[in-house]
């Protein structure tokens, strides 16, 4: 499933780039590239974990107060 991520970026990013290389440039084709770049790059950071926990948050907040 992640390979999906990285083939959404790659192909977004390949289909952006010939857009803009085009003369006659097609702003649908290139706001479609950008659309599936952008799909594969949230589905990425998505799985990627926050820093803190609200665990670990609560736990600071005690330590502070004391």
């Amino acid at each position: 499933m992640k390979y999906l991520n990285y083939i959404l970026i790659l192909v977004g990013a390949v289909i952006a780039i010939y857009a803009k290389a085009n003369s006659a440039q097609n702003q649908l084709v290139l706001i479609g590239g950008i659309v599936v770049l952008m799909l594969g790059v949230y589905r990425i950071s998505k799985t990627i974990p926050s820093k803190t926990t609200k665990e670990d948050y609560s736990v600071k907040e005690e330590e502070d107060a004391i």
